[in-house]
C-alpha cells in the first residue's frame, strides 16, 4: 500500500522555495483522491507559512502527471463523480490563489488532470519532451479539474475545443505557440531553469506578488471597469506598505531593495 506522505515528496530549497515532487512514477504520477488530499494539504500549509516564498511543481519518473486515476475513475458514478471533480477543482483553485508564485515544471506526459494541475500554476515552462492533452472524451468522459475552463482561458476557446473534442495531444513547441507554456527546456536544465526562475520571481516583495496575483486571478472574469477598480485597490496597498518604500528608495539610491512583505 502507498503511504500518502511518499506520493508528494516535498523538499524545502534555499531562498524560502516549496519543491513539490509528484511521485508515483509506476503510475505516471497518476492523481488518486489520497494525491489530491496530500496536495489540498501541502498548498494550504504553504499558503499560511510566511516561510514559504513560492511553490515548484514536478514529476518524478518519465511523466510529469498523466492525469486522474484511471482505477479510480472506473469506480465513479454520477454522484461520486460530481464529489471528485469538486475536490479536484477546489485542490488547483488552492494553487491558484496560493498568494505566492508557483511555477510547474513539465517534461513527459502532461495529459488531462495533470495538464489541468500545470495550467493551475502560475507559470509553466516545458522540456522538449512535453506532450499535452485532455483525452478524456477517449473515456467517456469530460475534464473535470478546470480543464474546460482554464484551457479557454489561456489558448481560447476555438483550441480549447479542439483539444478537449478531439482528445489529440500537442507537443511544446505546439504548447509554446498556443501560450499553454512560456518557455522550453532541454530535460536536463528544465528544474535548473524553474529554481532560477522562481526565484529571480521570489525576490520582489512578497505583498506586491500577492497582490499581482490577485489582481489577474480576481480580475480575469470580471468588466474592464470592474477589474480596473480592483487594480486600484489593490496599487493602493502597495503604496501603503514598506516594501514599497523600500522600493522607491532603494531605485533613488542605486541599491538592490530588500522586501520583508509588510
Amino acid at each position: 500500500m502507498e503511504n500518502i506522505n511518499d506520493m508528494v515528496q516535498l523538499n524545502c530549497l534555499d531562498g524560502g522555495l516549496l519543491h513539490l515532487v509528484l511521485n508515483r512514477p509506476n503510475q505516471l504520477n497518476a492523481l488518486s483522491q489520497d494525491v489530491l488530499k496530500r496536495l489540498s494539504r501541502i498548498f494550504l500549509d504553504a499558503k499560511e507559512d510566511p516561510n514559504v516564498k513560492g511553490v515548484l511543481i514536478s514529476g518524478s519518473g518519465k511523466a510529469f502527471c498523466a492525469g486522474a486515476d484511471i482505477k479510480q475513475l472506473a469506480a465513479l458514478n454520477s454522484a461520486k463523480g460530481l464529489h471528485f471533480a469538486r475536490f479536484g477543482q477546489t485542490v488547483f483553485r488552492e494553487l491558484e490563489l496560493l498568494g505566492k508564485p508557483s511555477i510547474a515544471a513539465i517534461h513527459g506526459a502532461t495529459l488531462g488532470g495533470g495538464c489541468e494541475l500545470a495550467m493551475a500554476a502560475s507559470i509553466r515552462i516545458a522540456s522538449d519532451t512535453a506532450i499535452f492533452g485532455q483525452p478524456e472524451i477517449k473515456l467517456g468522459v469530460i475534464p473535470g479539474f478546470g480543464g474546460t475552463q482554464r484551457l479557454s482561458r489561456l489558448i481560447g476557446k476555438g483550441r480549447a475545443l479542439d483539444l478537449c473534442l478531439t482528445g489529440r495531444r500537442i507537443n511544446a513547441d505546439m504548447a509554446l505557440a498556443y501560450g499553454l507554456i512560456t518557455e522550453i527546456v532541454s530535460e536536463k536544465e528544465l528544474l535548473t531553469r524553474a529554481i532560477t526562475l522562481l526565484r529571480e520571481i521570489t525576490q520582489f516583495s512578497p505583498l506586491a506578488l500577492m497582490h499581482i496575483l490577485g489582481a489577474v486571478h480576481q480580475g480575469y472574469d470580471m468588466s474592464l471597469e470592474e477589474g480596473f477598480e480592483l487594480e486600484a485597490t489593490y496599487f493602493g496597498l502597495s503604496c501603503a506598505s514598506k516594501d514599497k518604500t523600500e522600493g522607491v528608495n532603494a531605485f533613488l539610491e542605486k541599491r538592490q531593495p530588500v522586501f520583508i512583505g509588510e
